[in-house]
């Protein structure tokens, strides 16, 4: 367990993590969902090939960590995180089918997504001790950088006006919307878990690289295998042009803003509390219609 002193978050809150019970119907949604934009569309798309299995390996991870937990309400918060980022798995990859029925099909892509998280990210056959532990405890570490940006990404999500205005698809905003704001709901966990169990900042700042540089490839990978496989595009590519245009435009974060993230997880006074709004998160949650029964 750490003995590092943790960050006091900016504002004392806590409430219960619970997985809900959503419910998404996909038939009425367009392979184009932001209308006359299929790079933005595509490039978000990209969440439906990395989440399914990149959250099914969190909760495999957690699973492990679950004994070094000495904190009972952290315990109760990692439990609750568990079983959001199954849920967050399983209504992502129902996405796929629907994608596939389009003209899409993803499984190239998502092929090559399970064999890094399974294979590259997974359990090692390493003797029980110390390098057992150092292999579970870098992975945790990872996750917490990850949820890093799963957060920066929830609360722009919650708060991107632009897609309304450019009539995205109700259901797929709704979708990414109540994931994005369980993320920020959640977005301590992560990193207090990391914290309690090793807290060093050395590995907190080489799992940061590692996952930072993993996820802008893996991202920029599934937004070219989208545009190239996408039947009703002559010619389509993923340029950063493409990508800056689209966070000037407010359909995607704009890269100033995603670097601006980097510097505040590598801070030494960096807790999660600092980005977001429970207080939003929890309001949209209470108003998501495929959280609240299709209403």
């Amino acid at each position: 367990m750490s003995n590092t002193p943790q960050p006091a978050p900016v504002v004392s809150e806590h409430i219960e993590l619970k997985a809900r019970n959503v419910s998404f119907e996909w038939e009425k949604t367009p392979l184009h969902w932001v209308p006359g934009d299929p790079f933005t569309g595509h490039t978000i798309n990209v969440l439906h090939l990395l989440l399914p299995a990149g959250e099914r390996w969190f909760v495999q991870v957690y699973k492990q960590v679950l004994p070094y937990i000495r904190d009972e309400r952290l315990r109760e918060d990692v439990i609750g995180f568990i079983g959001q980022e199954a849920t967050h798995s399983a209504a992502h990859d129902d996405v796929l089918p629907h994608l596939k029925a389009l003209g899409l099909d993803p499984t190239p892509y998502t092929a090559q997504v399970d064999w890094l998280f399974e294979k590259l990210l997974g359990d090692r056959t390493l003797p029980p001790g110390r390098a057992r532990e150092w292999w579970l405890m870098e992975r945790v570490a990872t996750i917490a950088a990850i949820e890093h940006y799963t957060a920066f990404l929830g609360d722009w999500i919650l708060n991107a006006d632009a897609l309304d205005r450019r009539g995205a698809d109700p259901t797929m905003l709704d979708l990414l919307r109540w994931h994005g704001a369980e993320e920020v709901e959640h977005r301590s966990v992560a990193f207090d878990l990391f914290m309690h169990v090793d807290g060093g900042y050395r590995r907190r700042a080489r799992t940061w690289a590692t996952a930072f540089t993993a996820l802008v490839f893996l991202w920029q990978r599934g937004a070219r295998f989208f545009m190239a496989n996408d039947p009703t595009l002559l010619d389509g590519k993923a340029t950063f042009r493409d990508f800056a245009r689209a966070g000037r435009q407010g359909t995607l974060p704009t890269p100033t803003a995603m670097l601006r993230s980097i510097p505040r997880y590598l801070s030494r006074t960096y807790h999660p509390s600092q980005e977001g709004s429970t207080e939003q998160a929890v309001a949209y949650l209470a108003s998501s219609p495929g959280a609240n029964g299709g209403r």
